[in-house]
């Protein structure tokens, strides 16, 4: 499967709840933190529902 490089580069201050819990879920922890996954239909799915606050590459 492949690989995705995920990089936050909004903060989630002033976010949902929601949207912060998906961050953390994710694994990033601040502004700039890049974090590497298996592109799974559910990380993709956390990865859409922030993407606002996220920047994604393909690996």
């Amino acid at each position: 499967m492949a690989k995705i490089r995920i990089t936050q580069i909004k903060s989630i201050i002033d976010r949902s709840e929601r949207q912060k819990r998906t961050i953390q879920a994710l694994g990033l922890r601040k502004i700039n933190h890049t974090i590497e996954v298996e592109a799974t239909p559910s990380v993709i799915g956390m990865v859409r529902k922030v993407s606002h606050l996220v920047a994604i590459e393909q690996v």
